[in-house]
């Protein structure tokens, strides 16, 4: 095996061990109290580091991917724009249309009886974005090692509210532990599916990365922007904490970028 294939199965692996945690944390009564009283401060910090991942890096490099394979034209700009959006509106149609509107990070208790359905098409709809958020670690990872890891950390500081979000979700729908474990392993495992079937089908196929990078990048750009800040504005209100901790994530991102810079050059 490549060491890219190592670092996708590792990065995909560590990714979808966020969201069984994620799970994992609504049964121990102390640990359960401090993770959710800090679930906003991670969220702030995820949205802030994804936004930045996504701008700074993710779509320079991109548009740079299809520069290289096509004239310089207007279309070259266009259609990596258009792959983003679809990315973006596919993840509205299937987390708040197709399946019940969720919010990531917040517990849903169960006196509030939501249907089996209604907790399951949530938990397929949020299966749909994990899995190109694997699809998102692999492609950054075929094009360098350094993007790789910054992508999965982006992934991986909003796992644990995602395992959380969907594992309340089933508990309020009237499951216990065995189906909230078997919820948030599947996401887990939709994540590290979508790494792995990017890597075996995208193996030779080079142009398929400027494809699924921006379409990937558009699933992102709404979690963090659509998702994760309005949810996050909407709780904490004018919370001076929740607006330092995004700004935070942006700093780590030019921090890490830094140092992976230096380390991988």
């Amino acid at each position: 095996m490549s060491a890219s294939f190592w670092q996708i199965f590792i990065f995909g692996t560590l990714a979808a061990l966020g969201n069984i945690l994620g799970g994992l944390v609504l049964f121990p009564s102390k640990v359960q109290t401090y993770a959710k009283n800090s679930v906003r401060l991670i969220l702030a910090v995820g949205a802030g580091f994804m936004l930045a991942v996504t701008f700074i890096e993710i779509l320079p490099k991109t548009i740079e991917l299809w520069q290289k394979d096509a004239e310089h034209s207007s279309a070259t700009y266009a259609a990596p724009m258009i792959l983003l959006l679809a990315g973006y509106l596919l993840t509205q149609l299937l987390e708040h249309t197709l399946a019940p509107h969720f919010h990531l990070g917040e517990e849903v208790h169960a006196d509030e009886g939501i249907s089996v359905h209604s907790a399951y098409a949530a938990v397929a709809g949020m299966g749909i974005h994990t899995f190109f958020d694997g699809v998102m670690i692999a492609a950054a990872s075929e094009l360098s090692a350094g993007l790789g890891f910054l992508v999965f950390l982006a992934v991986a500081l909003h796992k644990f509210p995602e395992g959380l979000t969907v594992g309340s979700m089933v508990l309020a729908a009237g499951k216990g532990r065995a189906g909230v474990m078997t919820a948030t392993f599947t996401l887990g495992l939709t994540t590290l599916l979508g790494a792995l079937i990017f890597y075996i089908v995208g193996e030779g196929v080079t142009s398929l990365v400027r494809y699924a990078l921006p379409l990937a990048a558009g699933v992102t750009l709404y979690v963090a922007a659509s998702d994760l800040v309005p949810e996050i504005n909407h709780h904490s209100g004018r919370s001076v904490f929740v607006t330092i901790a995004m700004f935070l994530g942006v700093g780590l991102f030019f921090l890490l970028d830094l140092v992976v810079g230096a380390f991988f050059h």
